[in-house]
């Protein structure tokens, strides 16, 4: 276990209570250790890439995922009534989200997006409450490099009769996503841009050496 990830499990309270700003730099730590990695990899786009992010290792981390959820409420758009994404990534988000907001008095059901329908029953896209026509709905996800995987989510939810209002990512990998989504009139929003990331994990590794 990493340094800054014994931190942040011997104090779960704080994560709850601290200020948005700190959880803010305690989460980026948080993906510099457990979630960035650097070498050859092929992408779900099909891109390849000098270094991946594994998302889930912070979503479904019991501080990382709290973390998360405290994080991206503020930033829904006024008026958000759900909040969606496609599975198998943005799952342990919508979740975060949805938990913070009851502990905050606020009702925001989750939506998960299956990649293709469900085999039975009935045969559903869309897993999770049923909202009126026209709801309000953003969409989650967890690294945004083309913005494909999201717009899906998009796509499924208007056909369903929901609106879409916005896409929000933990991180964007600034491969053409945000540009994607304002080519096709949805806000974007990512917590963290990567060279934010690179530049951090670069920090930390020097801090270790030097220690």
């Amino acid at each position: 276990m990493t340094k800054i990830d014994r931190s942040l499990t011997d104090a779960p309270q704080s994560i709850a209570t601290v200020d948005l700003s700190t959880l803010r730099q305690q989460l980026l730590d948080l993906f510099c250790q457990v979630a960035y990695q650097e070498g050859d990899f092929l992408l779900t786009s099909g891109q390849r890439a000098t270094y991946y992010i594994n998302g889930k290792q912070i979503t479904l981390h019991p501080q990382g995922g709290l973390a998360v959820g405290r994080l991206l409420l503020p930033l829904l758009p006024e008026g958000t009534q759900a909040v969606a994404g496609l599975t198998l990534g943005a799952d342990p988000i919508v979740t975060a989200v949805s938990v913070v907001a009851a502990y905050e008095g606020r009702s925001l059901p989750a939506l998960i997006i299956r990649k293709e329908a469900k085999g039975h029953g009935t045969r559903a896209y869309i897993e999770g409450p049923g909202l009126p026509e026209g709801s309000a709905i953003t969409v989650l996800e967890d690294v945004v490099t083309t913005g494909q995987s999201a717009l899906k989510a998009v796509e499924r939810l208007q056909q369903a009769g929901y609106q879409v209002n916005g896409v929000i990512s933990l991180v964007d990998r600034q491969q053409g996503g945000a540009e994607l989504y304002q080519k096709v009139g949805l806000p974007f929003q990512a917590i963290f841009a990567i060279a934010e990331i690179q530049q951090r994990s670069a920090e930390l590794r020097e801090q270790a050496t030097a220690s």
